[in-house]
Formats: structure tokens, C-alpha cells, sequence
């Protein structure tokens, strides 16, 4: 359970770093948009290519990045599911385990109830005998 803990913090920390870098690389990619507007016609053709790879590169890491982040999520999910069943699972088998001694005490208490009720037999065949031999003495 706790390695599936330490590895949910991982993916969370993962997940976390790539949104920043998301974050970042949308903010990188609208500067470079907006530099492109704003240098206008005066640019190259050289410059003009340079800044499209560039673009072109920022779009391909952050549809990565999207990708990756979904992975994460998707993963967390699956994380999060599988420490759900491990506790469900552990508390049938507490559940179990507790029926089980709850079925011993039941057993021992029936031992018990049998040995008394043997033991009020012989309390009563004792006491009827006593009487018996009472009345045997005095008739002699």
C-alpha cells in the first residue's frame, strides 16, 4: 500500500511538473507568436523559417506534454482504483478473519453450555440418589 502511495505522490509530482512545463511552453509559444506579428514584413524569409520551426517545434512539445499529462492523469486514476480495492480487500479479510474467531467463541460457548448442562444431570442424578439412599437408612 505504500509503495502504491509513493508511486501515486510520484505521478502527482510528474503530473504537476509537466502542467508547469505546459504553462511554460504555451507562454513561449504566444511570445513567439506575437513577435512574429510584430516584426512584421521587415523579417527574411531565413528568419521567417527559423521562427516556424521553432513554432512548429513548440507545438509538437506541448501536444507531448498534453499527451504525457493525460497518461498521468489516466495512471493516477488507475492508482487510485487499484488502493481502493486493496482496502476493500483488506477489510473482507479482517471481516473474515473476525467471523472466524466470532465462529470459535460460538463454538466454545456451546462446549460450555453442554459441559453445565451435564453437570446440572449429575447434580440432579447425585441429589435423586441421596434421597434414595436417606430413605434406605431410615427404613432400617
Amino acid at each position: 500500500m505504500d509503495v502504491q502511495k509513493l508511486e501515486t505522490e510520484k505521478l502527482r509530482k510528474g503530473k504537476n511538473k509537466a502542467d508547469e512545463d505546459l504553462e511554460s511552453l504555451k507562454t513561449d509559444y504566444n511570445k513567439l507568436r506575437l513577435s512574429m506579428r510584430t516584426t512584421g514584413l521587415g523579417k527574411t524569409s531565413e528568419k521567417f523559417q527559423e521562427v516556424h520551426t521553432r513554432n512548429k517545434a513548440l507545438e509538437k512539445s506541448l501536444s507531448e506534454n498534453q499527451k504525457e499529462k493525460g497518461e498521468l492523469k489516466d495512471r493516477v486514476t488507475e492508482l487510485e482504483r487499484s488502493l481502493h480495492q486493496y482496502r476493500n480487500r483488506n477489510s473482507a479479510i479482517e471481516l473474515r478473519a473476525s467471523l472466524g474467531r466470532i465462529e470459535e467463541v460460538k463454538k466454545r460457548i456451546e462446549e460450555l453450555e453442554t459441559a453445565l448442562q451435564i453437570c446440572e444431570i449429575w447434580i440432579e442424578y447425585l441429589e435423586a440418589n441421596e434421597d434414595c439412599n436417606n430413605k434406605q437408612l431410615h427404613y432400617f
